[in-house]
């Protein structure tokens, strides 16, 4: 299971000293822990799934993304090299993204099915594409396949 994962590389990373890593996996288990707590109450982590740790992991991959856009702005490259390092660390637990044309491929078939609704469209891309791209990506690529 990924959380064992998470706790055993915790260990080792304590073990051998990378601090980086150590507070990066310190914030997503209490960020997992506090998730499980609100989702399942009194069953907490027993009842988590690697799904639902993924969304964990996405919701943090997010925050870090936006930090370093606004760290970028304020020109605080020390910050900016903080959040690349433990968003580097995140994205080591997250299946692998899809390439561009790997995406338009999935997009193409929804793109021709004549639906005109938007929104019904992105439902259906991001379940086919299931966390392998973000939601600002499928959707930049959808409308590039609609327009055409």
């Amino acid at each position: 299971m990924l959380l064992d994962q998470l706790r055993q590389t915790l260990s080792q990373s304590l073990k051998a000293g990378d601090s980086v890593r150590v507070e990066t996996l310190r914030f997503l288990l209490s960020d997992v822990t506090n998730s499980a707590i609100a989702k399942y109450g009194s069953a907490g982590e027993s009842s988590l799934t690697d799904e639902d740790i993924l969304a964990v992991i996405r919701k943090q991959v997010k925050t870090h993304h936006e930090s370093i856009d606004a760290f970028s702005k304020g020109k605080r490259e020390d910050l900016v090299d903080k959040e690349s390092a433990q968003l580097s660390i995140l994205e080591e637990y997250l299946p692998k993204q899809l390439s561009e044309a790997e995406l338009n491929e999935i997009l193409q078939p929804l793109a021709t099915s004549g639906e005109t609704n938007f929104g019904a469209l992105m439902s259906q891309a991001m379940t086919k594409v299931d966390g392998r791209a973000e939601g600002g990506k499928v959707a930049a690529a959808l409308k590039k396949l609609l327009a055409q």
